[in-house]
């Protein structure tokens, strides 16, 4: 192929490119409101889950959020391992503990009756995992004008920002939205939950609000839940305290982990300090 040939083929080929870059839309660009600045217990590499926090976050879930999410890989024995919410070491096997197996037994699981085959139902055990509030994706997006809840069980991980993340939207759902912004039937404004608003933004194209849309209504309002220990069920500490709870749940061996960490890091500086301790006892008399 010629020269001249070969020039005319990239000149068209570049013209080409260049045309569908011009027609393709521009991309949208998700924001979101800088994540709220809060702290908990775990955050430092040598901190670790408030026990009283998870369980005021466990009946935060129970009593609010399990009306439309699930935990499908959270098993009621779980609650009772180290580092968990219900944890007791009189009870080293979880499936053992009488709080979990009270929580437990206050679900119904559908069963089927070993002597007559009919379908019933029975308590659940500890070997249980938490119940899912719809039988399937379908009946669950009838339920929520067609959105799909999102599965809690590993939300916290899935989340850039995790546990802030978690706190700040459900803090910010429901925050009125901004003159000139369109919010869709079944919506609401949240700033803190990542989307592109630009489609609905009737004011400056400036302007355009950072945030997105939830198909979520607020789910926590003061007093909601009654916590065992006492502490007042503002709408901040219910937030807190299932950011807490999810995090575990997402992490369950975190405490573990740290602890094996420090023992870790104790050992090695006793290691060093013996070390150096021989290299002076061996090396003392020898001329250097």
């Amino acid at each position: 192929m010629k020269v001249k040939d070969t020039m005319r083929l990239l000149t068209l080929a570049a013209a080409v490119g260049a045309a569908v870059l011009a027609a393709a839309p521009a991309l949208a660009v998700s924001t979101q409101a800088p994540l709220k600045d809060v702290h908990w217990s775990f955050e430092s590499p040598i901190g670790f889950y408030d026990q009283e926090q998870l369980q005021r976050g466990y009946k935060v879930y129970k009593e609010v959020c399990s009306a439309c999410h699930a935990m499908s890989m959270v098993a009621f024995r779980n609650l009772g391992d180290k580092g968990a919410p219900f944890y007791d070491p009189k009870y080293p096997n979880p499936n053992d503990n009488p709080v979990v197996k009270t929580l437990a037994r206050d679900v119904q699981y559908p069963d089927i009756d070993s002597d007559t085959g009919e379908a019933i139902h029975r308590p659940g055990t500890t070997a249980d995992y938490f119940p899912n509030p719809f039988p399937n994706p379908i009946a669950a997006r009838a339920a929520n004008g067609g959105a799909l809840p999102p599965d809690m069980s590993l939300l916290e991980a899935a989340r850039e920002g995790g546990p802030r993340y978690i706190y700040s939207v459900v803090t910010g759902d429901g925050t009125p939205s901004p003159a000139g912004l369109n919010v869709p039937t079944g919506k609401y404004y949240d700033p803190w939950m990542p989307g592109d608003l630009s489609g609905n933004w009737t004011g400056d194209p400036s302007k355009v609000p950072v945030g997105g849309f939830i198909a979520m209504p607020p789910p926590l309002t003061a007093n909601r839940v009654t916590f065992d220990d006492g502490t007042k069920a503002t709408v901040d500490q219910e937030a807190k305290d299932v950011a807490a709870f999810l995090t575990w749940a997402a992490d369950p061996k975190m405490d573990e982990r740290k602890e094996l960490g420090i023992e870790v890091m104790i050992f090695l500086v006793i290691f060093a300090g013996l070390l150096y301790a021989s290299y002076r006892s061996i090396w003392r008399n020898v001329g250097h």
